[in-house]
This record gives C-alpha cells, sequence and structure tokens, in this order.
C-alpha cells in the first residue's frame, strides 16, 4: 500500500476555548459582518465572498477584526453563526444563505437546504448531498482524531457552495477546522478542501489524496488490511495557545503602517480620504483594517493576528473592545454600502483607497519594535473613553500616568 501525502494543506492550532458571546458583541458582530460581506458582493461578487470564506486565513483575520478572540475555536462558532443571522434576512439582495451551525443546528441542515431549493428551484438533493459527503469525509474520509462537532454549509441563488465546518479533540484540548469551496473540487474522493486548518497530528488516514487510489482499491479487495498513511501538513500557521497578542504574532511592518496613517494628520491629506473628515484616528484605524479584510489579497492575511487590532477582543487581548469605534465603524460602512445601492460610490472609494494609502505607507516604514506594547498600553489606558468593554465589565479610567504612543 502506498503512503498516503495530505497535500495543498495549511494548519493552525486553533486552541478550544468554551462560554459564550455576550449580546452587546453579538449585536455588533452581526452588524459589521453583514456589511463586510455585502461589500464584498458588491464590488467582487457572490462567488469572491465564497472563495473568502474558505480561505482560512482571512477567515481568521475576519473574526479577529470582529472583534472575537484572536486566536481561538470559538472564531469558527461566533463568525458564522453572526453572518448567518446578518446574510440571511438580506438573501434576495445578496444570494447568499447560510444553512448549519453547532450541534443540534448543524442537524438541520438538510431540512434548511431543502427549504432553501423550494425558494430557488436548485436541486436540493444535490445540494444535501453535497453537504453530508464533506461531513462524512472529514468525520471519516480523513481520520485524524477530530469529531465534527459544527457544520455550515454556504450558498448562493446559482447553487455554488463553501463549507466550513469545524472539529474537536477533548484529548488534545484543539480545534481543526475545515474549508470546502465548490468551485474547487472535482471529485469528493480526491483533495475536495480548499483548506485543513489545525495541528499537525502525526499519523493521519485520507482517503481523499489523489495519491489514494490505489490504496482504496487495496480496500475494496482487502477489507480487513488497514493502509498506512502519513504525512505532514505543510504552509504551516500556528495559533498559540497564549492568550495575550504579542509582537511576534502580527506583522509588525503592516501594524504600524495603519497606525501611523491613523495617527498622522499630513498622511491622512490623501484626496481620496477627503470624504472620511471628522473621522477620529481611532476609527481610522479600525477602518482601515476593515477596509483591507474587504480589498486585501490573500498573502495580506497570514498573520490574522493584527486584524485584533481593529476592534479588540472580548477577553481584553489585545484590550477591549471599544464599542464607539466599533458602533461608528458600523455606521460609516452600512451609509456607504447603501449609498452604493444609490449610484453614489465616493464613501466606498474613500473606505477602499484606506488599503491603498496603508500600503504604499508600508513601503518605507520601519517599525520599532518597542513601540508594540506601548500601543496596547495606550489602548486600554484610554480604552474607557471608546466605551472599551470586555467579559470582565466596561472599563473605568486609571489611575496612574498614561503611556504615550510615541
Amino acid at each position: 500500500m502506498p503512503k498516503l501525502y495530505f497535500s495543498n494543506t495549511r494548519t493552525a492550532d486553533l486552541p478550544l476555548h468554551y462560554g459564550k458571546v455576550p449580546p452587546w458583541l453579538a449585536e455588533r458582530m452581526s452588524l459589521l459582518g453583514g456589511a463586510i460581506i455585502e461589500s464584498v458582493v458588491m464590488e467582487y461578487g457572490q462567488s469572491a465572498v465564497l472563495s473568502r470564506l474558505s480561505d482560512p486565513f482571512w477567515f481568521q483575520a475576519l473574526g479577529c477584526v470582529m472583534g472575537m478572540d484572536w486566536h481561538s475555536s470559538g472564531i469558527t462558532t461566533s463568525v458564522m453563526g453572526a453572518l448567518k443571522r446578518s446574510v440571511n434576512p438580506k438573501f434576495k439582495d445578496l444570494g447568499i444563505y447560510i444553512c448549519g451551525g453547532r450541534g443540534r443546528y448543524s442537524r438541520q441542515t438538510p431540512n434548511e437546504l431543502l427549504a432553501f431549493s423550494d425558494r430557488t428551484g436548485l436541486n436540493g438533493n444535490e445540494l444535501i448531498r453535497s453537504s453530508k459527503l464533506s461531513a462524512k469525509v472529514d468525520n471519516t474520509a480523513i481520520q485524524d482524531g477530530f469529531q465534527i462537532y459544527l457544520h455550515t454549509f454556504i450558498v448562493t441563488n446559482k447553487g455554488e457552495w463553501a463549507v466550513v465546518q469545524q472539529g474537536m479533540n477533548d484529548a488534545t484540548g484543539m480545534a481543526r477546522r475545515y474549508h470546502w469551496h465548490s468551485e474547487k473540487i472535482k471529485s469528493f474522493m480526491e483533495e475536495p478542501h480548499t483548506f485543513i486548518y489545525g495541528k499537525n497530528q502525526g499519523e493521519i488516514l485520507n482517503l481523499t489524496d489523489i495519491k489514494a487510489n490505489k490504496t482504496k482499491t487495496g480496500i475494496l479487495e482487502i477489507v480487513k488490511e488497514n493502509p498506512v498513511a502519513m504525512l505532514p501538513e505543510i504552509q504551516k500557521i500556528v495559533m498559540p495557545s497564549h492568550h495575550d497578542v504579542r509582537a511576534k504574532d502580527v506583522n509588525l511592518k503592516r501594524l504600524g503602517a495603519v497606525l501611523a496613517l491613523a495617527q498622522d494628520t499630513e498622511l491622512r491629506n490623501f484626496e481620496s480620504l477627503l470624504l472620511l473628515e471628522g473621522v477620529g484616528p481611532r476609527t481610522i484605524q479600525s477602518l482601515a483594517l476593515v477596509s483591507e479584510i474587504i480589498h486585501g489579497t490573500p498573502s495580506r492575511f497570514d498573520d490574522p493576528a493584527r486584524f485584533s487590532f481593529a476592534h479588540g477582543g472580548k477577553d481584553r487581548h489585545p484590550f477591549p473592545v471599544p464599542t464607539k469605534v466599533y458602533d461608528e465603524t458600523i455606521s460609516i460602512l452600512q451609509t456607504a454600502v447603501e449609498k452604493a445601492k444609490i449610484g453614489i460610490t465616493d464613501k466606498q472609494q474613500a473606505i477602499k483607497h484606506l488599503t491603498i494609502a496603508a500600503q504604499q505607507l508600508e513601503k518605507n516604514f520601519n517599525p520599532d519594535p518597542e513601540a508594540f506594547d506601548k500601543v496596547i498600553a495606550k489602548e486600554r489606558a484610554e480604552s474607557y473613553k471608546h466605551g472599551g468593554r470586555s467579559v470582565f465589565g466596561k472599563e473605568k479610567p486609571p489611575s496612574g500616568e498614561q503611556l504615550s504612543l510615541f
């Protein structure tokens, strides 16, 4: 029997975290996530949304910019739940629908797809088959020690679909997220995934590998003999177990350029940014990172922790969620989307140019490694001004001298 090679994968540690997203954050996540998805559809189309959701790096960055724990397994559940609440009511406009969820909600996927097919005229049985096969492959054909507990099926009115599902391994305290995109699938049994997100578990059984055809034939002929399965996943991204965001977790050059763009008045005097006049530097910082989520290329998301500097995290890492800034970001983005629907795209373009401006600044930017801790200290010290909030409660003014960013 040949060895099976687990190719074309990217992996990451996703520490298992338990608990619920507080209502004050869950509502904001739905509003921001919905506005981001709507912006992507308007600018790049439905397929671009599915392509992004099937990219685990982009998905992790999205969860970070929405204020979730920057590295934990909870990002998957909370992001897909937030998107389902915000995207499904806009199906008529967006043409995208999300089925399934965690636990008992995952088992409702077939019924939701049948209702969806009645609404659209698509073949519901085929969609259900794709949903069940993707879960079966990740639970059975790939025996890597993770049991699927979350399954979400994202489908468009044209029948294109993506799957984001997650398994857990209680023994190791880790989670693994699996990403699928129908556009990339030639066969459910030959490397169907766009990516698999998780920690290398050593020896696994992967019968979906394209090199496993002989093994599958052998299994049919000699059902009692187990194939030898291997090998290491490649292109790893390791989400560490430490809760705090550290300088090594982000690209300081990219983050520094965004912070400089937000703080330096002269740098903001790009003609395209003047439409954002009156928007404070802290909101510019958040908008610049949200802009990159919408308009950035895949290579820009290899340090998803950087996006936690938009709206912090509910666990206070890297800093408490600045609810006032969060609300202003949502308002600006939603206004831009609504204006674009009637042909007024100036504000939408201004947000897009934040990405361009930050990347231009980044070319010659030399970050100061010592400034990283000062940035976090400043954010925490001034958190109360921005409506700072976490699962530990609302932030209060600190006692003692505050650190300066510069």
